[in-house]
């Protein structure tokens, strides 16, 4: 007996194992499209340190945008690299109408560049971003903040200058900090004012004289004043600074879009996600 073509499975149809081991990713998807639909705009979330390789994985997601759309970026960083961070954001702009970063937990450092150069930055009271402290990944794998590495050397160099003999225990503590190293930390921090200044005209609704107030504004919150890259800056700190932070209710519908759809990531436990309504990279 000949079998009807329509009783075949449908190209692309999911099995039930193959769905059963995706379908947290289907379910955060469809959160993905529900948001879409009720704010009209692209929805893309990217979770994880802002490095060169962030470029290409973020193009995934707004590869066919429709630069008439707003994009809402949901973005939970600890921070990375400077200038990946700018070139991010002004790709970013490049895609969309108008650009809302969405800060469900933290952007800090590179990934509070990101949020210079948005039009809305979408904060909640778990929200941070923190000081434009350049980081370095270290030969363990940890990070370190270009002010740490300059203060440990600092702080050696006058502990060996009051007690010579202390010279073997701090050379053992910076074993991994070359005098290359301790220079780069100093260049980067050096270039922390322009960085702030090209991701705040990355906006193109920010003028050369706007971004240049706000930068002076800027400086001391983000750069000058945080002893530590720990430092944590707040919503209401970020809209006292005249960053672009709108007052959105905790209890209201999109916070708690925003809300629902996180927990979904905070739960997966991957240090990477690069994630839209089609495309998704989990590492």
């Amino acid at each position: 007996m000949t079998k009807d073509p329509a009783d075949a499975p449908a190209i692309g149809a999911r099995t039930p194992l193959f769905e059963a081991r995706h379908a947290p990713r289907y379910e955060r998807q469809r959160l993905i499209r529900e948001y879409q639909a009720e704010h009209e705009c692209r929805l893309a979330v990217l979770m994880g340190p802002l490095l060169p390789d962030s470029i290409t994985l973020f193009e995934e997601l707004l590869f066919d945008a429709d630069p008439d759309t707003d994009l809402h970026l949901m973005l939970d960083t600890p921070g990375g690299d400077g200038e990946s961070a700018i070139r991010l954001v002004r790709q970013a702009q490049s895609r969309c109408r108008r650009l809302t970063l969405i800060v469900p937990n933290q952007a800090k450092s590179a990934g509070t560049l990101v949020a210079l150069g948005a039009h809305e930055i979408l904060m909640g009271p778990t929200s941070d971003l923190g000081p434009i402290d350049p980081q370095f990944l270290l030969p363990d794998g940890s990070w370190a903040s270009a002010k740490a590495i300059i203060q440990a050397v600092e702080h050696a160099e006058r502990e060996v200058r009051e007690d010579p003999d202390t010279f073997p225990l701090h050379a053992a503590l910076l074993v991994d900090l070359t005098a290359l190293k301790v220079q780069q930390a100093r260049d980067a921090i050096a270039r922390t004012d322009s960085q702030i200044k090209q991701a705040l005209t990355s906006c193109p609704d920010r003028g050369e004289q706007e971004a240049d107030a706000l930068a002076k504004r800027l400086k001391d919150i983000l750069v000058t004043e945080p002893a530590s890259h720990g430092a944590v800056i707040s919503a209401v700190e970020a809209r006292n600074a005249d960053l672009p932070v709108p007052d959105i209710a905790p209890s209201g519908e999109q916070w708690r879009q925003i809300w629902r759809l996180w927990t979904k990531y905070f739960a997966l436990e991957e240090d990477i996600i690069y994630e839209g309504a089609v495309a998704s990279h989990v590492f």
